[in-house]
């Protein structure tokens, strides 16, 4: 009968003697951080990828646009009319900047979409509560009810008056829909609409385009803007029919007074954007590795293809690695674009830079004056006796909000609060045929 017991003690002090051991080795959790927004700017975990505009309709009120791509929608036979159809739930919350962020306005749609009826995009209109001399930002949730699946995202926007650039709508001139971009093709024929307005003329202003890059996160300089004056002015007798075609690369102002700075803003970032796929434009966002000499090598080669490719064939000494380093590369590119492109395209702005060159944020904290990115370094471990515990450490960039006539979307980093960046290390692991990764003990050696 003590046999048992013995082995039941036996079993008791091993517990116990594991509880110990467990208590001094504690590991701080990674506790749920509601502030944190860095899914925002990462394609993994983000459903769809939205176009979105604000026009003023009144004086009191805007309509918001948001148009989602046909690729994108998730459709379903499972319902009860036995058709493709996806279901999707829009929510829009404005936010009044000027007074202090105070909630403006709400308005939740739902959507049962079929798939027959939908073209390259499917667009919805959402009425919003807005007053002149106001500043907006607005929360967009777009909810996929079949996959329950969430993106979210942020727009800011500003009610100036008469001149303001949400006085506008343009749409494609030969199938007369509705174009919810401001980044405009070559070739692309568009109207330019400003019904409340009702101008006699339209003023076209074009300043050339910024393809300087930002300097390195430490280096403190003056940011490169647009110049002030235009070089071209052009005046056209308004016509809401009137084709309108922007060939050369560049920003295009549009006012409905020669005196006036301000109106509609549009773009042309080259043959290509978002996209990069001819080696005219895969060549310059490699100045962030690439030496001058090497860039200048690239730029005037004959066959510029060949010279990209040896130019990555350098870094790895391996097709297939050389491959998956132009894969992630150019996908951070396209997406620097996509998320960041301002009055200069997304791979030119700070934003850009470090996003390309460190990969998505693992936090982001947004405010109505800018927005902080986190980066995960190495966990630091601390020990008392026996005892010890990592913590989490990440390196910051802060990114100021600029008021910009030619953009809302114009952010600068800080250089100044970023004395430690890293960066001399980042270039030289992509150099050397690597993705940096900032929270690799290695990488900081």
């Amino acid at each position: 009968m003590t046999r048992p017991l013995k082995d039941k003690s036996a079993a008791l002090i091993t517990i116990v003697m594991m509880a110990a051991m467990l208590a001094s080795c504690t590991v701080t959790q990674n506790v749920t951080d509601t502030k944190d927004m860095s899914y925002i700017y990462n394609p993994a975990r983000s459903v769809y990828s939205p176009f979105i505009t604000v026009y003023n309709e009144g004086a009191e009120s805007s309509v918001m646009n948001i148009s989602i791509l046909r690729g994108e929608l998730y459709f379903s036979e499972a319902n009860p009319e036995g058709v493709p159809m996806a279901s999707v739930l829009v929510s829009v919350r404005i936010f009044n900047n000027t007074m202090g962020g105070a909630l403006a306005d709400t308005a939740t749609f739902k959507y049962d979409i079929r798939k027959d009826e939908v073209g390259g995009a499917y667009s919805v209109r959402i009425p919003l509560n807005t007053r002149e001399g106001s500043a907006y930002t607005a929360e967009i949730k777009i909810i996929d009810l079949i996959r329950q699946r969430t993106n979210q995202t942020f727009v800011d926007f500003e009610r100036t008056g008469p001149y303001s650039g949400l006085n506008y709508k343009i749409r494609d001139h030969f199938s007369k829909n509705e174009i919810f971009s401001r980044v405009l093709r070559r070739d692309q024929y568009i109207n330019v609409l400003s019904p409340s307005l009702r101008p006699d003329t339209l003023w076209f202003f074009y300043y050339k385009a910024v393809t300087q890059i930002p300097p390195p996160p430490s280096t403190i300089l003056p940011e490169i803007t647009v110049a002030p004056e235009p070089e071209v002015i052009v005046p056209l007798v308004y016509s809401d029919t009137l084709p309108v075609m922007f060939p050369g690369e560049g920003i295009y102002l549009i006012s409905v007074d020669s005196l006036i700075r301000e109106g509609l803003i549009l773009y042309n970032f080259g043959p290509d954007h978002p996209n990069m796929t001819s080696p005219e434009t895969m060549i310059p966002p490699l100045a962030y590795l690439a030496t001058p000499q090497e860039m200048e090598v690239m730029l005037t080669a004959e066959n510029q293809k060949m010279a990209l490719d040896n130019f990555w064939l350098d870094r790895t000494g391996s097709i297939d690695r050389s491959k998956e380093l132009i894969r992630i590369w150019y996908n951070r590119t396209l997406f620097a674009n996509y998320y960041f492109s301002s009055y200069k395209a997304g791979w030119l702005t700070d934003r850009g830079m470090i996003y390309i060159m460190y990969g998505p944020p693992d936090k982001v904290y947004k405010n109505a004056e800018g927005e902080s990115w986190g980066y995960k370094k190495p966990p630091v471990k601390s020990r008392w006796g026996s005892r010890y515990t990592y913590e989490d450490q990440y390196l910051w960039f802060n990114f100021r909000k600029q008021k910009s006539v030619f953009s809302e979307n114009d952010f600068v980093l800080n250089r100044a609060g970023t004395p430690v960046s890293y960066w001399d290390i980042a270039v030289a692991r992509w150099r050397e045929g690597k993705v940096f990764r900032l929270d690799n003990p290695e990488e900081l050696q």
